[in-house]
C-alpha cells in the first residue's frame, strides 16, 4: 500500500512493509516479503504503442533502495521521464551510469536471495566479498575490473585461507557475469581468465575429515549415553541409531514420521543432497521418540525455547561434559559406515543410501530409482541392535575406555 501523501521520506525508504509504494512522478519504492528494497520507475513514451495498441507505458529498475538514495531516484526517474515525454525509450536513450562492483554484488545478493537454499549461506557469499573484495574494488566500477585487480584481492589469502579465496572468486566471478548480461561489461570474465590461466599458486587441498569413534568403542558408548538425562542426549542416542546428520534429527517434526509404516521421511529441503531421504525405523529408535510424543510439540527434540528445535551444539557439548574429545557427532556416521562394511558385508549401494548419499553417476541414478528400503531396514535393524548391546558381544572395551568416568 502506497503512502498516501505519494512522497516518500529517508526513513520510510528504511522501514515501510513489503508492497509498492509510490513517491509521486511514476516513482516507486518496491520492497519484497524477504526485505529487499529497491526502485522503480514508470514512464509512458510519447508517441509509441505496445503489441495491444496501448501507450508504451515501461517500468524500469534503478538499482536497490541499500545503494540508491531517495534523491539519486528521484534524479534518475527525472531523467527517465524526460526522455519519455520526447518520444525517447529510455532503455536505449538514457546514458548509462557504471555501477560498482559493491552496487551490483548486493543487486545480486538481494535478486538470489530466495534461491539460497539455507539463508545463512546467502549471508555467508555477501559477507565473504563485504570482507575480502569489496575494500580493494568494491567502488570501481565493474567495468574497469580486470586480471589485476582480481589478482589484487586474491592473491593476498590464496595459499593462507584457500577455500575462503575460492569462495571469493566464484563471487566475484558472479557479480561480473551479472554486469555483463546488463551491459555493463565487455569480453571474457576475468576471473575465469586468472582461473583457466592458472596465474595463482597451487594449492593442495586437505581433507578434513569429522573425527570419529571407532565401530567397535559405539556399544559401550552408547549404554553410557543412555544413563545421560536430558533432550541432548536423546537426540544423541538417536542419531548415532539413525547415521543422519546433526540438523537433519535436530529439526525432525513430528509429520515426517509415519509410525505405522516405520518410516521417517526427510524432506528435499532438509538433505544435503536435496533428495528426499526415508530413514527405516527400528523398535530401538521407537524407544527414544515415542515419549517424546508426551510433550505435544511439533519439532520432536523440543529445546528450551517452547516449540523449538534443540541448538545445532547441544550434542557436541553434551559429548564434551561426558569427557569425550576427539569425537564429533557427525562422526558417528563414519562409524556405521564402517561397521556396515567390515562387521555387516552389505553391498555398498544399501550403506551409502543409508547415509543419505548419492550413488552412482546422474545416468546410474536415472535408472536405479529405488532407494532399497527393506535392505537398508535391515542394515538398520542390525546396527541398533550391535549399538544397543543386543547383537552379539564379540567386540573387547578399547584401551581408553579404561578408564572412562561412566559417573559423569
Amino acid at each position: 500500500m502506497a503512502y498516501s501523501s505519494g512522497k516518500l521520506t529517508k526513513n520510510l525508504v528504511r522501514t515501510l512493509g513489503p508492497g509498492r509504494h509510490g513517491d509521486g512522478n511514476g516513482l516507486y519504492l518496491v520492497v519484497d516479503l524477504s526485505g529487499a528494497r529497491r526502485w522503480i520507475v514508470r514512464v509512458t513514451v510519447k508517441g509509441q504503442r505496445n503489441r495491444q495498441g496501448q501507450p508504451n507505458r515501461t517500468d524500469f529498475g534503478l538499482g536497490g533502495a541499500d545503494i540508491i538514495t531517495l534523491t539519486v531516484a528521484r534524479e534518475r526517474a527525472l531523467e527517465y521521464r524526460r526522455l519519455a515525454k520526447q518520444g525517447l525509450n529510455p532503455k536505449y536513450h538514457c546514458d548509462k551510469e557504471v555501477p560498482c562492483f559493491e552496487e551490483v554484488a548486493r543487486q545480486v545478493h538481494i535478486e538470489r536471495l530466495p534461491t539460497w537454499k539455507n539463508p545463512k549461506h546467502g549471508q555467508q557469499w555477501i559477507n565473504t566479498l563485504a570482507d575480502y573484495a569489496f575494500p580493494k574494488i568494491g567502488r570501481l566500477p565493474v567495468s574497469e575490473i580486470d586480471q589485476p585487480e582480481v589478482l589484487q584481492v586474491l592473491s593476498p589469502i590464496w595459499t593462507v585461507k584457500h577455500e575462503t579465496a575460492r569462495r571469493v572468486a566464484q563471487g566475484m566471478k558472479a557479480v561480473l557475469d551479472v554486469a555483463r548480461s546488463r551491459g555493463f561489461r565487455e569480453g571474457e570474465n576475468p576471473v575465469t581468465v586468472v582461473m583457466d590461466a592458472r596465474v595463482l599458486p597451487r594449492v593442495k587441498a586437505k581433507v578434513k575429515h569429522h573425527n570419529a569413534m571407532p565401530w567397535r568403542d559405539v556399544p559401550a558408548f552408547y549404554a553410557q549415553l543412555s544413563e545421560q538425562n536430558g533432550m541432548a542426549a536423546k537426540a544423541l542416542t538417536f542419531t548415532c541409531l539413525t547415521g543422519c546428520r546433526t540438523s537433519e534429527v535436530l529439526k525432525a517434526v513430528w509429520d515426517e514420521f509415519d509410525l505405522t509404516e516405520l518410516i521417517w521421511t526427510i524432506p528435499e529441503d532438509r538433505t544435503k543432497t536435496g533428495v528426499e531421504h526415508r530413514v527405516p525405523l527400528t523398535d530401538e529408535m521407537l524407544g527414544i521418540i515415542e515419549p517424546l510424543r508426551a510433550l505435544r510439540s511439533k519439532c520432536v527434540f523440543e529445546g528450551q525455547r517452547r516449540r523449538q528445535p534443540l541448538s545445532n551444539m547441544s550434542m557436541l557439548m553434551l559429548l564434551r561434559r561426558m569427557e569425550i574429545e576427539h569425537v564429533t557427532v557427525h562422526g558417528f556416521r563414519s562409524a556405521l559406515r564402517d561397521w556396515a562394511a567390515e562387521v555387516g558385508n552389505y553391498p555398498r549401494e544399501v550403506a551409502e543410501l543409508s547415509l543419505g548419499h548419492k550413488v552412482g553417476s546422474e545416468v546410474e541414478r536415472a535408472y536405479a530409482r529405488s532407494d532399497l528400503l527393506e535392505k537398508r531396514r535391515a542394515l538398520m535393524s542390525a546396527w541398533s541392535k550391535y549399538v544397543a548391546g543386543k547383537a552379539c558381544r564379540c567386540w573387547s572395551a578399547p584401551i581408553w575406555w579404561s578408564g572412562f568416568n561412566l559417573s559423569a
